[in-house]
């Protein structure tokens, strides 16, 4: 593998003159020769002038995208990477370029720059979010990797107005407004990748905060087996979706992989003889053969109304991003009880809850136990890294007590220790635990009696409910991940 890092100053400093650098990349010096990959051969005449510039001869060598893009990404993490006090002593004047991040110019504004080799820099880490945010002293740049928050750089305060500034251009917000919150949206380009961005600022007592979440629409849809699911739940799932009618609802917290259960679901079902259409806020995977409509509050275009819209497009499934109030609840239970598949997200705790929940918002017991066949309830756990995890004797044979079950655990459990390739967190890598409540008659006589939670789950349990926080208890056993990162997501 070629070192970057050993790259000569010049080199670099002639690459990164070039306005885009999409389709070549140096990657190798010697005496008297410059080696480049070219992603495709109509990049060898800038192999040929980028060689010419610097006096020596070239070697180009074609290779594929797989190979192309992760090297270049990792290249320019590198080279771009600048002393962040040269951006923090700019006044230069932002433009509104800089949408192409592979290819921005080494002469643009260096705040414009800043921003830039953020949004590069999270999305090849593979972030979720990036929070810009202003501190006591300082300004401060944090990327939520794997579901937690990493600072990754610290600013002074004096730049903070300016670099909220360039965010609200990107996202086609007010500049000038500074004392409501406000939401936008942009699109990046990061080699041949399409990615989202969505935009929230909040004025706070230490100046406005912007958090941009990623979304990144070239990831492929994962199938069900590929979630972390057991075979046993991955059957349940596919016997449930092929119902003609009736409501499967995900249930979890902000996070926790919702949106990528109910799109693996959807992932089963699209056929040339389905009628499948989406509401979703915002869309997050683009789906072929799908009808995906976003919300648009501004438009009239909310949950319920595009509920009430499928009703008259003939639909044969219907996808609702979130079931948010008592309208779309309502809503999106006509639907199901009018002969339509739905597939629904809920922010609920664990699966029982879902049942209370939509009761609280309005949904009449009997329509909710003729209509509910499944709920699913999930969360993400972190990884053991597999480069620095090693084994650790436990000094008593470990047990867990979740519910009336005692769950015996292994006295030799597997621990990352920190390395380079887990920025020193011992985890790499996340994956779904996941508990699955079928809706058989006797929930449903007690859906209709107002069942409590507590209720509910007695009753689960005499049926062998295996809940969320026992499949984390078999990746523990698996060496997969470690009983505080289960504790840390689930309760028991």
């Amino acid at each position: 593998m070629y070192q970057l890092n050993k790259l000569p100053p010049e080199v670099v400093q002639a690459y990164l003159a070039f306005p885009r650098r999409n389709d070549f990349l140096p990657v190798a010096r010697s005496d008297n020769e410059l080696t480049v990959w070219l992603l495709t051969p109509r990049a060898a005449p800038l192999a040929d002038h980028l060689a010419w510039s610097l006096g020596t001869a070239v070697r180009t060598e074609l290779v594929r995208e797989d190979q192309f893009f992760p090297l270049l990404e990792q290249a320019l993490s590198l080279w771009e990477e600048v002393d962040s006090s040269e951006d923090e002593a700019s006044g230069e004047e932002l433009d509104d370029s800089g949408q192409e991040l592979l290819g921005w110019s080494h002469e643009d504004a260096p705040i414009v720059r800043l921003v830039n080799r953020t949004l590069h820099q999270a999305i090849s880490q593979g972030a979720s979010d990036i929070h810009f945010e202003g501190c006591e002293s300082d300004f401060r740049i944090r990327f939520r990797l794997d579901g937690e928050l990493h600072t990754v750089r610290r600013l002074e305060a004096a730049v903070q107005p300016t670099v909220l500034a360039r965010i609200k251009v990107m996202g086609r917000m007010d500049v000038a407004e500074s004392r409501t919150p406000q939401d936008g949206r942009f699109q990046v380009r990061v080699g041949r990748k399409d990615v989202d961005v969505r935009v929230s600022t909040m004025p706070t007592l230490s100046g406005e905060k912007a958090v941009l979440r990623i979304l990144d629409r070239s990831k492929n849809i994962l199938p069900l087996g590929d979630l972390g699911l057991e075979d046993a739940a991955v059957a349940t799932i596919t016997r449930m979706i092929a119902a003609p009618h009736g409501i499967i609802l995900v249930t979890g917290p902000t996070g926790s992989g919702k949106t990528t259960t109910l799109y693996a679901a959807l992932r089963e079902l699209i056929k040339e003889s389905r009628n499948i259409m989406t509401v979703e806020d915002p869309v997050e995977y683009h789906l072929p053969g799908v009808n995906q409509v976003q919300v648009n509050r501004a438009a009239g275009v909310t949950f319920a109304t595009a509920i009430r819209g499928f009703l008259r497009q003939d639909p044969d499934i219907i996808l609702v991003g979130e079931i948010r109030d008592q309208e779309t609840a309502g809503t999106a239970v006509q639907a199901s009880l009018t002969g339509h598949l739905v597939l629904a997200t809920l922010h609920t705790n664990d699966a029982p809850t879902a049942v209370t929940r939509l009761l609280e918002m309005g949904v009449e017991p009997f329509l909710l136990a003729s209509s509910l066949h499944l709920v699913i309830g999930q969360r993400l756990v972190r990884l053991n890294c597999p480069t620095c995890s090693k084994p650790e004797e436990i000094p008593a044979k470990p047990t867990m007590q979740a519910d009336a079950n005692v769950i015996p655990l292994p006295r030799t459990q597997y621990r990352g220790h920190g390395c380079e390739q887990c920025r020193q967190t011992g985890f790499k890598g996340r994956q779904g635990i996941f508990e699955l409540m079928p809706v058989n008659e006797t929930l449903r006589s007690m859906i209709v009696r107002k069942a409590s939670v507590e209720q509910l789950r007695g009753h689960l349990r005499t049926e062998g409910f295996r809940s969320m926080f026992e499949h984390g208890a078999t990746l523990v056993t698996q060496g997969k991940t470690t009983m505080e990162e289960i504790l840390r997501v689930a309760s028991l």
